[in-house]
């Protein structure tokens, strides 16, 4: 019955899972505005520490879901989707540490992406909830490949943890990298991640545009570009193939 519930509740937080790093964003570059402090903690020094330590955490997460989008199997942890779905089980790569290392990569990157407001009462409170939800929607996503695979996911799930990562038991990939399916996967996220660093860092300043200068802004400059040039290729269909 419990797992049952979880994984109803699963299902509706898969739904409306895309826009929880929306939210992340927003309430830190609040929080960053209100407090205009980098970190929780009482001297420049320890604070410089802790924003790197976050932009870490976040980019660890960012380089999770790369390598695990880029050696994913075609039909299975897809963009944008509405409900489970798995061409084939992915069992090799990240996938033989972890059975969801998208999620782990999520719930680091949007771990780092709430530290970066400077407050770790809300850095602890996006971790524990993050766990939470991505708790349920693993059960949910767990019982539609077990209902479509399995003894196959059954010896899978037995050796591998579902959200922490075993240290030993890799097992190469089963394809090669491919860069161009990253790219359509994990762009947005990536851009995303820019933006938090970007709107905290500019919250802080009270969103005072004549501080508008200087790398971070060149930096954000280019992602923007970058961003839109990806958006126009996928207009014109050069990711039409993928998924």
């Amino acid at each position: 019955m419990y797992q049952q519930e979880m994984a109803r509740s699963g299902k509706s937080l898969f739904f409306i899972r895309g826009t929880y790093i929306y939210t992340i964003i927003a309430i830190s570059t609040l929080i960053a505005y209100l407090t205009r402090d980098i970190g929780p903690f009482a001297t420049a020094q320890a604070d410089c520490v802790w924003f790197w330590v976050s932009f870490g955490i976040a980019s660890a997460g960012a380089i999770v879901r790369i390598f695990t989008s880029g050696w994913a199997a075609l039909g299975t942890s897809g963009r944008a989707k509405v409900a489970a779905e798995a061409a084939e089980l992915n069992t090799t790569g990240p996938y033989s540490l972890v059975r969801n290392p998208l999620y782990v990569g999520r719930i680091l990157n949007f771990t780092g992406l709430a530290m970066l407001s400077g407050s770790w009462v809300f850095g602890a409170l996006v971790f524990l909830l993050a766990i939470l939800v991505y708790e349920r929607i693993s059960v949910y996503e767990e019982e539609y490949l077990r209902d479509k695979f399995g003894e196959a996911h059954a010896a899978w799930a037995a050796n591998v943890p579902a959200l922490l990562p075993r240290l030993t038991g890799w097992v190469s990939p089963k394809y090669p990298f491919w860069w161009k399916r990253m790219i359509w996967r994990e762009q947005n996220k990536l851009f995303l991640l820019a933006t938090g660093v970007f709107l905290t860092w500019f919250a802080r300043t009270g969103f005072d545009v004549t501080a508008l200068n200087g790398n971070w802004v060149t930096a954000y400059a280019v992602l923007v570009v970058i961003r839109f040039i990806i958006g126009g290729l996928k207009m014109i269909g050069f990711f039409k193939e993928l998924s």
